[in-house]
């Protein structure tokens, strides 16, 4: 007998009468509001598809020169500005301009979202110690669970579509985002809240004019990987119908066109690059004039 049997475990029948009570109770969860929770996300879906819709029906132009002064702003160097323009225009001249505006226009939703909610759960959280215990173990989870299994639960409540695979993308990119927001405000020095303190300033008053500044920058980094690891779940949730770069590399993975997959990966890995650069030096501007400021 093998030393694996020996081990105790909950025998086949038991196993399959709990996995069986689970997913029948999660079916009729899903008839029973799903239909709810589907109305809940109508806004949600209006302003995707509106962002989307203004982004490709905008002319290319427009776009670029819009996309550029943002990379310009964030960044303030000619270098990434030029590396931007590069990128896009190569995206334009392969004939993947559509699919790449859809996906940028879902990174953006997915961001503001992550900013919306990541914040405020990284402020709970650098607020009080039990909170943060209860919540670091479900970050540790959504970040170790494997990115396919985020697409059941969501296409078992709301089906197929944009707005499911844009919760997907959400729940999967949120954690550094409240990682990060609760590290940057602890990481505030002591000295500084104390004279925060000594002038009389309320708790919401050190949050808004100290804390929040400070941790500015570490902040900048939490949106920086979020928008990173938005852009890794856009071909995973190609699967559920969200449309963008993710589904020509579906398609040539199942078809074996190889260009179109490389173009494609290549256009994704355009994107990150000119958000990542842009981010970051935005990232890092802001704590130069915070040294600036307490130097």
């Amino acid at each position: 007998m093998d030393w694996f049997d020996k081990f105790p475990h909950m025998d086949d029948e038991s196993l399959r009468t709990l996995k069986k009570t689970i997913d029948e109770g999660f079916r009729s969860f899903t008839r029973a509001y799903g239909n709810g929770i589907e109305d809940l996300f109508t806004p949600l879906k209006v302003f995707l598809s509106f962002t989307e819709r203004l982004m490709i029906q905008t002319p290319w132009p427009i776009v670029i020169a819009v996309i550029l002064l943002l990379v310009w702003f964030a960044s303030r160097s000619h270098k990434v500005v030029i590396g931007a323009l590069v990128a896009l225009l190569a995206i334009g001249y392969f004939d993947m301009w559509e699919d790449t505006m859809r996906t940028a226009s879902m990174i953006f939703v997915c961001t503001i979202l992550s900013v919306a909610l990541g914040i405020p759960i990284g402020i709970w959280m650098a607020r009080s110690d039990r909170v943060q215990r209860i919540i670091n173990p479900v970050l540790d989870i959504m970040q170790t669970m494997p990115s396919f299994v985020y697409l059941i639960p969501v296409v078992m409540l709301l089906g197929i579509g944009k707005v499911p695979g844009l919760i997907a993308v959400v729940i999967y990119s949120i954690p550094p985002m409240i990682r990060l927001t609760n590290l940057g405000i602890r990481l505030v020095d002591k000295d500084v809240l104390e004279a925060a303190d000594a002038f009389g300033s309320s708790s919401f008053q050190k949050l808004r004019n100290v804390q929040l500044p400070l941790a500015l920058p570490t902040i900048m980094t939490g949106v920086n990987q979020t928008i990173m690891m938005a852009l890794a779940m856009v071909v995973v949730a190609a699967m559920i119908g969200v449309q963008g770069l993710g589904q020509p590399v579906l398609k040539a993975i199942s078809n074996q066109y190889f260009t179109l997959g490389i173009f494609n990966g290549l256009a994704i890995v355009g994107l990150a690059i000119v958000f990542d650069r842009a981010t970051q030096a935005y990232g890092k501007r802001i704590q130069k004039h915070m040294e600036n400021q307490h130097g």
